[in-house]
């Protein structure tokens, strides 16, 4: 992938079949967390199904360069998978996909907005605390894999 240049214009939109592959190649680069299961154009496909606006992609130059899931349940808002191609890091890419996640779940009607961040994602932190977010230290997130 080529770098962008700084004023490339980024375009955000939900996720479709399409881009499938192109978002599981991203996150093989710019995602992190090698202890989750590994993902599946079964399983992305079944979310666009679910909830086609769940899924955020951010474009540029014809390139799909970066992702952020905003999932409601009805209840809870959460905002995962955000992934920016590390070519295009630095460029606004990760903050514009937060601000459309927030903006898609706040039109839901929720109240609050949680993240999942890997403890070591130094630069994940960074991003989520510049806009806004902050660290619940008391809760800690239990996982049970699905046979």
């Amino acid at each position: 992938m080529a770098p962008h240049p700084q004023s490339a214009s980024i375009t955000i939109r939900a996720a479709t079949a399409e881009d499938v592959d192109s978002l599981l190649s991203l996150w093989a680069v710019a995602a992190e967390n090698a202890s989750r299961p590994g993902d599946s154009a079964e399983a992305v496909r079944t979310l666009l199904a679910r909830d086609p606006e769940a899924c955020l992609v951010a474009c540029a130059d014809g390139r799909l360069v970066g992702s952020l899931i905003a999932g409601w349940d009805g209840w809870r808002a959460h905002l995962y998978r955000l992934a920016v191609h590390p070519e295009a890091r630095r460029r606004g890419i990760g903050r514009a996909l937060l601000d459309a996640g927030a903006a898609r779940l706040k039109e839901l009607g929720a109240s609050r907005l949680d993240a999942m961040v890997l403890d070591d994602n130094e630069l994940g932190q960074s991003l989520w605390r510049g806009a806004g977010y902050e660290r619940q230290e008391n809760w800690r997130r239990w996982v049970k894999p699905v046979p």
